[in-house]
């Protein structure tokens, strides 16, 4: 058993044995737990014997530890620590008699209100009152029962054997009178170990297990419950889907009923037509019969003599009226047939109204004058005649349209007709007969204009191919008609297929003529049209060949959304555009992304947010910068404004910058090092940390935007520009106001950047820079209080100084404090990787000039003294990443210069160090001004380190300028060094020049060659240590000039007699470098090559054999030493091309700069 159990288990057999009066067994205890050492366990026991009288305590006397004297003393004591756990006691009571009057005054409370007072009650009360809670709670099981009596103490004996209590046992054995405890009854008590068991189970059946067991019983019974509920619902539903799909199923049959009533209504219609179009001849016929017998009339009229008798008169009257009857019979015939056609028909109903009118009027005229009659007749044909005259074009149409079939003289004397009764008698007649010709013409006009859509249908798949691409657009308008007034829909489908394939690949232009085609119809054609014709056809394009069609499927997704139902935007054209944010084209992809911020406004609820948010952290992550950029100005401030969920992008924006880094493989294995805590990023994952770090700079403005909304001081309109005041901070420190938006930015953003800025080695120049803009940015719009009070000490705990905290809520804290290195590895990496971004970002900020000065001075010039703060690599780099800000040269050349001309070596080697490495932050100007004249001040120095160390430096200059006036001074300042005549000046100057050679001059190269040809021509030194370092550097530097463009004069003058004079010492060189020599010697010589080797000797043919083989030299010895002569002389071999010679040498250099490797670890290996 581990000693707190021990513990805890002795204090209950201690507590049972003083409880159940066994006080013999409870001294002897005491005595083997002072013999044990066990003295922490046996102060119960202590203090329960102390309290006898000191006559008694006299038999004690015997014990080791337990003298009368100290019991005294600890008997004093605990009545001490009695009287004030009494107190203390007390005022528990006190505190929970009030909180019971509270809780009976609030009993009509909120369950809510009652909650806080418990929780505030215990939290006050403290553990006492948990403790009275728990007693209480156990006290209530009443007295031990005999069994339970009998199983204690056999378990209490159990123990005391068991713990090696062996005479506190044999002493309890016979102090239990009353039972045998060798004998322990079957029952479920009787367990092995049975004390530790009760007391694990004491354990687990604590107030709080009881009340957390109680809690899962209700949480049990009310999810019970909730089943039952949705049980219950789920019944009902499917008893409603059944009663639905049975309304379904009758509504369909309804529906199949009334399309057939439908179609018999139409026949039905159809036939009407046709019977009214029969009528309304038979009515034109009657009406011409009518002209003809007015005609008549007249003639007959102007024939008859004046003074005729009365006879002759009464019989032509009689005639007239038979005529005339006989018309009023053809027309009631006619009116009885009208009355049959069906009422619903309105112009129907119009035609017949117009009939009757028409005849009453005729039988008016009649019956109301029978003697002039004949009179009247001429009168109307006189005016019929001057009527002729007066009818508009517009009557003449509208009676061409009811009957082209009849004569010109019938439609005129119709008209002419229709328009006398008009004048002369006033009536309905006048109101209803135009507005039955205008019904009939509109029926007959529709009836035309459908047949001319079907003609059109027909017509334009078959003109389309035809006519010539940039014009088709000009088809739109006679698409769009045939498409809007087709009634037939597998034609208006193939209409809008031709609609969206009118051109194979259609340029910007043709896409929004096309686009507002589609626009222009889905506003005429509704929301179901749109969504059954048009979108289907447009999404037939998604998978097409043409990317051209694919953006025309994009820009159909923003545009047309408006015109759909809005269930319809953020499931099936939200997937349409998730489907083209993967696709391959570029442009597809910009325009998913402006038309999915168009789209976000028009959808109903928010349900798809966070899929539209993944969406979105996708895109801000395409390969395409275009893509990008369209991301950050369109579609994020769309989906911040739509979803205002602010918060919850930021923080997975910043969980993505810090994943994107941290899943990349460490720099180096080796645990414990600075190197295993660096990131090797790859292209992508540097691509996606920029980028996140681009939409964080982009969202900075809504940021502070969001913080000056929630301060208190945002209403004062003269504040706005000072929010961040010292005075608001100083409120914010103490806690008065909450802001989460304001203190996101210190509390979690800058910890989250400086962690990232830790994954990234010293070459992440373009991330480190983007943090810096982002910090500036910080610094301009939270403005210099903030920066100086939460900024600053934030950088300077994480760069290992100290800083006051004043301005900080005591609750963040420790997690400003936690970014404090505490390691000499953390605090290197602070310095390599935090320390630029103070120096940049926060100090870089325009108020803090004088700061960066001050501060600068005291890393690089102030500590040079001090080994413990020497300026190391870390802050030289960190200085050389300020560099990148041009505005910072100027100070920084003026601390340097500090440096140049102080006395201390280690400073003026700092500062060589210092002008080396932002030599390709500068341009010309500033090189010839500054970097040039500190350099040749620290070349001119007598201590050999500084001059070493300038030497580096002129090389690095010499590698990034290549302007006339540069050069000239470093060929000068290589002079000066050289004339020393030291070795290692020598080396310094060919290893520093040799640099440069790629990126160099030709003056410089030819300045270079030649001195390396004087000093090989020179008598090498007795050392073969520096002889051999000598050649290697020569070696190198001509093989370096090898793989560049040198002029024929200088291969002539220089090149080849510098490698014949590297060559005669043989023993000093490098095999590999030998063999390379050798090689260039021949490529470069041309024909020279022969009289070079009959100068050399044997020595260079054997070498070159060796390497090429028996038929590389194919020659004669001339004179005393005949040399191989080559298969092919020189002369007449064809010069390779310069390039191939050139990339040829490359390669070559490569190569042999591995064989040398290998040689020089074998020959390392054999030294050691």
């Amino acid at each position: 058993m581990m000693d707190v159990e021990k513990s805890s288990l002795c204090n209950c057999v201690v507590n049972f044995l003083l409880e159940e009066n066994y006080l013999l067994t409870a001294f002897e205890l005491l005595h083997e737990l002072l013999d044990d050492g066990r003295d922490d366990q046996a102060i119960r026991l202590k203090n329960f014997f102390s309290q006898f009288p000191p006559d008694q305590i006299s038999r004690f006397n015997t014990l080791r530890v337990a003298d009368p004297q100290t019991l005294l003393q600890e008997k004093e004591a605990v009545e001490e620590k009695l009287a004030i756990t009494e107190y203390e006691l007390r005022l528990a009571q006190e505190d929970i008699s009030k909180f019971k009057t509270e809780l009976q005054k609030q009993a009509e409370s909120p369950v809510t209100e009652l909650r806080d007072s418990e929780s505030n009650a215990s939290v006050n009360n403290g553990p006492q009152f948990h403790r009275q809670k728990t007693d209480v709670s156990f006290s209530d099981l009443g007295p031990l029962k005999d069994n339970e009596h009998r199983d204690l103490n056999c378990a209490v004996k159990e123990y005391l054997l068991i713990a090696g209590y062996r005479l506190t046992a044999m002493t309890f054995f016979e102090e239990v009178t009353d039972q045998n405890l060798d004998v322990w009854q079957n029952s479920p008590a009787c367990v092995p170990d049975a004390l530790r068991h009760y007391y694990y189970q004491y354990l687990s059946s604590t107030t709080e297990a009881a009340e957390e067991k109680i809690s899962m019983l209700r949480k049990n019974e009310s999810l019970l419950e909730e089943n039952e509920k949705l049980n219950h619902e789920k019944m009902c539903l499917v008893k409603n889907k059944d009663m639905a799909e049975g309304q379904i199923s009758a509504l369909n049959k309804s529906l199949e009923s009334l399309q057939k009533d439908l179609k018999d209504k139409e026949n039905l219609v159809q036939n009407l037509r046709q019977s009214l179009e029969h009528q309304r001849k038979e009515l034109n016929g009657c009406r011409a019969e009518v002209t003809a017998l007015k005609m008549h009339i007249e003639r007959s009229g102007s024939g008859q003599n004046m003074v005729a008798t009365d006879v002759d008169q009464s019989l032509s009257l009689e005639k007239y009226k038979d005529e005339v009857k006989s018309l009023q019979m053809e027309l009631e015939i006619l009116r009885s047939k009208i009355a049959n056609v069906d009422s619903t028909q309105a112009g129907k109903e119009s035609m017949q109204m117009e009939e009757k009118v028409v005849v009453m009027d005729e039988e008016k005229s009649i019956i109301q004058h029978p003697d002039d009659a004949i009179t009247k007749v001429v009168k109307e044909a006189d005016h019929s005649i001057a009527d002729d005259n007066l009818i508009t074009p517009k009557d003449v149409s509208e009676e061409y349209s009811v009957d082209p079939s009849n004569g010109s003289g019938a439609l005129t004397n119709g008209g002419s007709v229709c328009k006398q009764k008009d004048v002369s008698e006033p009536s309905t007649s006048s109101m209803l007969h135009p507005t039955t010709e205008d019904h009939s013409a509109e029926i007959i006009s529709e009836k035309r204009g459908l047949e001319t859509i079907q003609i059109l249908a027909d017509a334009l798949p078959k003109i389309v191919p035809y006519v010539l691409i940039n014009h088709r657009e000009e088809l739109l308008p006679l698409i769009m008609c045939a498409i809007e007034r087709h009634p037939e829909s597998s034609t208006r489908d193939s209409l809008t297929h031709t609609l969206f394939n009118l051109i194979k690949r259609p340029d910007e232009q043709q896409r929004r003529i096309i686009m507002d085609a589609c626009v222009s119809l889905a506003k005429n054609v509704g929301d179901m049209r749109t969504e059954t014709e048009l979108l289907p056809q447009c999404w037939e394009q998604i998978n097409h060949t043409y990317e051209e069609r694919r953006l025309l499927v994009a820009q159909s997704c923003g545009e047309l959304a408006e015109f759909v139902r809005p269930e319809i935007r953020d499931s099936l054209i939200l997937s349409i555009v998730q489907q083209l944010i993967e696709d391959s084209a570029t442009v597809v992809r910009e325009a998913a992304v402006h038309n999915l911020a168009l789209l976000l406004p028009l959808f109903p609820n928010m349900d798809k947010y966070f899929k539209v948010e993944e969406l979105m952290f996708q895109l801000v992550c395409d390969p395409s910068g275009v893509v990008v950029e369209t991301t950050l100005k369109e579609l994020v401030p769309a989906v911040i404004k739509w979803g205002q969920k602010l918060d919850h992008v930021l923080r997975v924006l910043l969980s993505y910058i810090l994943s994107a880094a941290e899943c990349c493989p460490p720099l180096s294995g080796v645990e414990g090092s600075v190197e295993s805590h660096l990131r090797v990023l790859g292209e992508r994952e540097r691509w996606n940390v920029d980028v996140l770090l681009r939409m964080l700079l982009e969202m900075l403005p809504s940021v502070h935007q969001k913080a000056i909304e929630m301060s208190p001081f945002s209403s004062d309109p003269e504040t706005t520009g000072t929010i961040f005041s010292t005075p608001f901070l100083e409120l914010y420190a103490g806690g008065h106001v909450q802001l989460p938006a304001f203190e996101w930015l210190h509390v979690d953003c800058l910890p989250d950047l400086i962690q990232l800025a830790c994954f990234l080695p010293p070459k992440e120049d373009t991330l480190r820079n983007r943090i810096t803009r982002f910090l500036l940015a910080v610094c301009e719009h939270y403005g210099d209080s903030y920066l100086t009070h939460i900024m600053l000490p934030v950088f300077l705990i994480a760069i290992g100084e100290d800083a006051q905290l004043t301005y900080f809520p005591s609750s963040s804290h420790s997690k400003i404090e936690g970014l404090a290195p505490r390691t000499a590895v953390a605090k290197r990496l602070a310095t390599m990787c935090i320390l630029p971004l103070f120096l940049a970002g926060v100090l870089g900020a325009p108020s803090k000039h004088e700061q960066l000065v001050e501060y600068l001075r005291k890393l690089l010039v102030e500590g040079a003294g001090n080994q413990s703060t020497k300026c190391n690599t870390e802050i030289v780099d960190a200085v050389r990443f300020l560099c990148t800000f041009e505005i910072h040269h100027g100070m920084i050349f003026n601390i340097l210069w500090e440096m140049v001309v102080s006395s201390n070596i280690d400073m003026k080697i700092n500062a060589a160090n210092l002008l080396k490495v932002i030599v390709p932050y500068i341009d010309a100007k500033v090189a010839s001004t500054n970097i040039l004249p500190a350099l040749v001040t620290l070349g001119s120095d007598q201590n050999l380190s500084v001059k070493y160390a300038s030497i580096v430096a002129f090389g690095a200059v010499a590698q990034h300028f290549k302007n006339d006036q540069i050069v000239d001074k470093i060929r000068v300042q290589m002079d000066a060094f050289l004339e020393d005549g030291s070795h290692e000046a020598t080396i310094a100057v060919v290893h520093a020049l040799v640099v440069a050679v790629p990126h160099t001059t030709d003056r410089l190269k030819d300045y270079l060659l030649s001195k390396i040809f004087h000093l090989t021509g020179t008598l090498p030194a007795s050392d073969m240590m520096r002889r051999r370092e000598r050649a290697n550097a020569f070696c190198e530097a001509i093989r370096a000039l090898d793989a560049t463009d040198i002029s024929a004069t200088s291969v002539r003058d220089y090149l080849l007699p510098t490698i014949q004079n590297l060559l005669k010492d043989s023993d000093a060189l490098d095999p590999v470098h030998k063999e390379a020599l050798e090689i260039i010697m021949k490529e470069r010589s041309g024909g020279t090559f022969e009289t070079i080797s009959k100068v050399m000797g044997a020595g260079l043919a054997s070498s070159v054999s060796s390497f090429f083989g028996e038929s590389g030299l194919l020659g004669k010895k001339d004179n005393v030493e005949p040399l191989p002569e080559p298969v092919e002389s020189p002369k007449s071999a064809p010069t390779p091309p310069a390039e191939d010679t050139r990339l040829r040498r490359i390669m070559r250099g490569n190569f042999t700069g591995m064989l040398r490797g290998k040689v020089k670890g074998q020959d390392e290996t054999q030294n050691q």
